[in-house]
Order: C-alpha cells, then structure tokens, then sequence
C-alpha cells in the first residue's frame, strides 16, 4: 500500500466514464482523522488550471479532509466555467463525505482546454466514496486511476521504527519539468506536525526532489503536490526528522517518475560539484537536462563531452572554463576544459548514465534527474 499506509487514511479509484478508453480515471484520497493539517505545493507556471486556483485557495486555512482526482481532462484554461465545474466537484465530494466543500482539494490531469464531462464525474463522487478502503489495492487503484500517459503506477512507502509513516501516489511522464509537469502527488502520514512544519517540510523536500526532475522542460499547468496529516499514530515527529523522511520518500517517487517518463531510453543523472552556490549549481544542471543536442547524444550512447560544455557554458553560473572537468559514468573525459581520456573509455550503452561536472567554483553542489531523447 501507499497512499493508505499512514494511518487515518481511505482511498478509491474508480472508473467514471470521463476516458473515453473506459480506464479509471477518478481517484479519492480521505483523511479520516483526527487531525487534518495539509499542506501544498503548485506549479509555477502562470497558466494555472482551474483545480491549481481551487485547491490554492482552500489550502490557505491548512486543512483537508479529502482529494479529489480525475484523469481524462486538465480542466486548464476553461475559463470561468471550468472553475464553476472543480467548485461543484468539491461541493459534491463535500455533501458525500459530510464535511464542508473548504476541505476538499481538487487535482486534473489530462488535455488541456477541454471541460471535463460533469454528468460523469459528479455521479462518480458517490462511487468513489462507495469504495472507499485503506487495503493495498484501494492504494493502488487511487494511484492506477489517476494515470494517462504513464506505463505504470507510481507508488512509495516509508515506515519509522519510532511507529509513524509517509506513503504517497505520484504521476507523470510528460511535460515534466516541475517547479512546483502534468504531474500530481498525494502523500499522506499519520506522524503528529504541525501545519507550519508540515508546510516547511513539504516545500523543502520538493525543492531538493520533484523539482530536481527535468524530463522535458515544460512546467505543467497542473502541478500539485499535496501532503495529508492524520496525526493517527499519536506520534509526535520533530521538524528535521519528519522533513528528512518526507524526502526520502518524494526521492523514491522521482526516481519512478524518472523511469517511465514518455519515450525514455536513459534514466540520466546531472550532478554539478563545487559551483559557487547550490542555485547555481542547480542551474547549470538544468541547463544540461534540457538541452536537445546533449538528450540526442545520451540516446545514441555518444560521450559527446563538447555538448555538455556548450550547455554549462550557456548556464547563469560563474565558473572559469579553463578548470572545468566532466566525468561520463566514472571516465574522466574532459579535465581542465580540454580533452581527458579517450571518449571509448566513456562506455552509455546501458541504460544509467551518471554526468558529474565539476566547477572547481566554490563547494555547493546539487543533481538534477532526466532523460534522452
């Protein structure tokens, strides 16, 4: 199980008919108590669908009692209609479960500008609430329904020997490139946080995960990534332990994002060492994930060091290019800005690739997760 893991937590997926495929597409995650501090994070794009200007607003009291998911339609750029539709969506969940439309976050993913199919998705609410559960399978089936080009569910797990946990859902597998892609995450715990650490924790562990990850350079008009607390293990977790955990368990579920993201054939990792500060370093990262002439070669298995030069070089980063080293899985194929040993000792044929560029600028370093092309 994931999502329903952490203690005081339900979940469904159902199929409501929005795919025309028949699939599931309707996921609900229920925190059943007793506390029911939240937490968010959102796309940064100024585009923001429907859901995202929804689930921003209910979120500023700190609190939910329920998530509402649907796959099939973004509900993005539909104007002030699809805003009606995700404040019905969150009415209807409200009258359903018994608790007041202000505690539920609604979260779309799918075509963007398209209003979703509401003679489906309203009567669906009651289904979902139907069947409801905290097994395995309820986990899996909220996690399955809220997939669209993702081959596979994204799911993780994380249990404390002190008695409390984090589990969680994610998906996404194009336009990726969160900065909070079309990407959405639940996660939940039933460790005891109080609201400002559970909003402290969540936003540093995006920073150091989700946001690490660069598939293809579009941030979503729907990135959400939501955090539930029960406090149902009557645990109470200190601020740096909840937040170490927090991340380690968003790591896991990057890495999955990473693995199925559309058309992928190499799983790259982008560690840049010694640049003056870690924004820097992040930077010049992402300047190499998003780069097409570096995502062809990684696809054809070429150690082409130059292109990732020309990438660092084009990065807002301060660096001076005559101490510049990159590393090609463990070979040391450019030193000191030139040639370094042979490009036949850089072996890409696998599917891991491991880029490490070292600045030689400072000592912060950061790593940034992508793709080929």
């Amino acid at each position: 199980m994931s999502v329903t893991a952490a203690k005081g937590f339900t979940a469904a997926g159902i199929v409501a008919g929005i795919k025309a495929s028949g699939s599931p597409d309707l996921a609900l995650v229920v925190n059943t108590g007793p506390r029911r501090a939240a937490a968010g994070v959102f796309t940064s794009n100024r585009v923001k669908a429907a859901p995202v200007l929804w689930s921003e607003q209910v979120l500023k009291d700190g609190e939910l009692t329920a998530v509402v998911l649907n796959s099939g339609g973004a509900n993005a750029c539909t104007g002030p209609k699809g805003f009606q539709d995700t404040h019905a969506t969150a009415e209807q969940a409200a009258a359903v479960l018994g608790c007041g439309a202000g505690e539920v976050a609604v979260a779309s993913t799918g075509l963007i500008g398209i209003l979703l199919p509401m003679d489906k998705l309203l009567p669906g609410l009651s289904a979902a609430v139907d069947a409801l559960g905290s097994s395995s399978e309820h986990s899996l089936a909220a996690a399955t329904a809220v997939m669209t080009t993702d081959n596979v569910p994204k799911q993780a797990v994380l249990k404390h020997a002190d008695g409390w946990s984090i589990g969680g859902f994610a998906k996404g597998a194009g336009m990726c490139a969160p900065n909070m892609a079309t990407m959405l995450s639940v996660l939940t715990t039933d460790a005891v946080v109080d609201q400002p650490h559970l909003d402290h924790a969540l936003r540093n562990a995006v920073g150091k995960t989700f946001n690490r990850l660069d598939v293809d350079g579009g941030t979503s008009t729907n990135d959400t990534v939501l955090l539930l607390s029960s406090g149902a293990s009557g645990v109470t977790v200190a601020p740096d332990a909840f937040e170490e955990a927090l991340t380690v368990l968003a790591a896991d579920l990057v890495k999955q994002l990473q693995a199925d993201a559309e058309g992928v054939t190499k799983h790259v990792s982008i560690t840049v060492q010694n640049a003056a500060t870690e924004a820097e370093a992040v930077a010049a990262a992402k300047v190499v994930a998003e780069d097409n002439l570096c995502k062809t070669a990684f696809f054809a298995s070429d150690p082409n060091w130059g292109r990732i030069a020309m990438a660092v070089g084009n990065a807002p980063t301060a660096f001076d290019p005559s101490l510049l080293d990159i590393t090609l899985n463990g070979a040391a194929i450019c030193v000191a800005g030139g040639k370094g040993v042979d490009r036949s000792e850089a072996d890409l044929s696998g599917p891991e690739i491991e880029v490490v560029i070292d600045l030689h600028a400072g000592s912060a370093s950061a790593t940034v997760l992508t793709t080929d092309l």
